[in-house]
């Protein structure tokens, strides 16, 4: 069922020799789950292929939100006096 070539074994010693013994189970963890969320993707029913933005209001301080997203990028005149 699992036929391990020399090309295996060496693609394996490698992955080895860059991350190290400490970083492989982290690694293989990383990859199951990234391979479980593809699956549950391809499984799941088609989306409209929109993505829905979330906003998390009682994170931002009120006074810095503006009802304009084009109001944070205009420049404001220096208030010291000049004349």
């Amino acid at each position: 069922m699992f036929g391990l070539s020399g090309e295996h074994l060496l693609i394996l010693a490698g992955v080895l020799l860059i991350f190290g013994p400490r970083k492989l189970p982290e690694l293989g963890a990383s990859v199951g789950k990234a391979l479980r969320n593809f699956k549950e993707g391809l499984n799941s029913p088609p989306s409209s292929g929109k993505v829905e933005v979330l906003k998390d209001e009682s994170a931002a301080p009120k006074d810095a939100t503006s009802e304009n997203p084009s109001d944070a990028l205009k420049t404001t005149k220096p208030t010291g006096d000049k004349s």
